[in-house]
């Protein structure tokens, strides 16, 4: 999860080239059929409201759009990929568990969550597998992917909380990475590439498994309590190595403005 769709780079988005575009679009727009059919299915069936489908269409619709935006500077082939249009299929999950959210039917909704949000975790790797299988691995596809499990973990993270399952300082999971993000605009070291760890990966996939075991109708307060501060815990820890690792490399360049800055605010 270290990569990301920087601020500098949302005024790069514009429509891929044909045919990559006519690529993309085609599989956003039968991943959107299939998210509003779905929708409606479970809606029916766990008896959510009305605009569950809708919240979930609308979700789904803007992760297509912003993802496709993207493609043309990142994904330097044809056609979409395999790779990518698994991860399409995961996003249309994380869309599905997200409109849960100020659903009613309090057991319905955690079982539904955590068992879709497992799903996006087991095929988790499988999309990046793909991709290489095909030779169509891309900085697209790994921040697609990337941007996929960030988004889960945050809604994960405010259905802990909405359900009762753990406090408010459960959403320190979902933002804080964003808060990292956010932090990289006013401090550039922050948005140095940091080398692929077998760590990020571990703690990504023990922030959607331990938040949906949370979750679940079988696991109560203050065991799901328990849960929720080792997702948050390990977290915190791996973002703490990420940081001094990327303070302790910042640039010469970056050293003598921290120390400007620095007497600045002695003054």
């Amino acid at each position: 999860m270290e990569k990301t769709f920087e601020k500098t780079a949302l005024a790069g988005w514009r429509l891929p080239d044909h045919p990559l575009r006519a690529s993309a679009v085609t599989a956003k727009l039968v991943g959107l059929v299939i998210v509003v059919g779905i929708a409606e299915t479970v809606r029916v069936a766990l008896s959510f409201g009305d605009l569950y489908p809708v919240k979930a269409g609308a979700l789904f619709a803007l992760i297509s759009v912003l993802a496709i935006g993207f493609l043309h500077s990142t994904h330097p082939f044809a056609h979409y990929g395999p790779g990518n249009q698994l991860t399409t299929a995961r996003a249309i999950l994380v869309a599905l568990v997200a409109a849960m959210i100020g659903e009613t039917g309090l057991s319905h909704v955690q079982a539904g969550a955590a068992g879709a949000s497992l799903l996006v975790v087991a095929l988790d790797g499988m999309d990046g597998w793909l991709a290489r299988r095909t030779h169509m691995a891309s900085e697209f596809g790994a921040r697609f992917d990337m941007e996929v499990d960030a988004l889960l973990i945050f809604v994960l993270s405010v259905l802990v909380w909405r359900c009762g399952k753990a406090g408010a300082w459960v959403l320190a999971s979902g933002a804080m990475r964003y808060v990292f993000v956010a932090a990289g605009w006013r401090a550039p070291w922050l948005r140095a590439p940091l080398s692929p760890s077998r760590r990020r990966q571990s703690v990504c996939v023990i922030q959607v498994v331990g938040l949906s075991l949370a979750l679940t109708p079988l696991t109560p307060p203050p065991l799901s309590d328990l849960l929720a501060a080792l997702v948050v815990g390990s977290l915190f820890y791996s973002f703490a190595v990420d940081v001094q690792w990327l303070w302790q490399h910042r640039s010469h360049e970056e050293r003598t403005d921290t120390a400007v800055d620095a007497r600045e605010l002695g003054r």
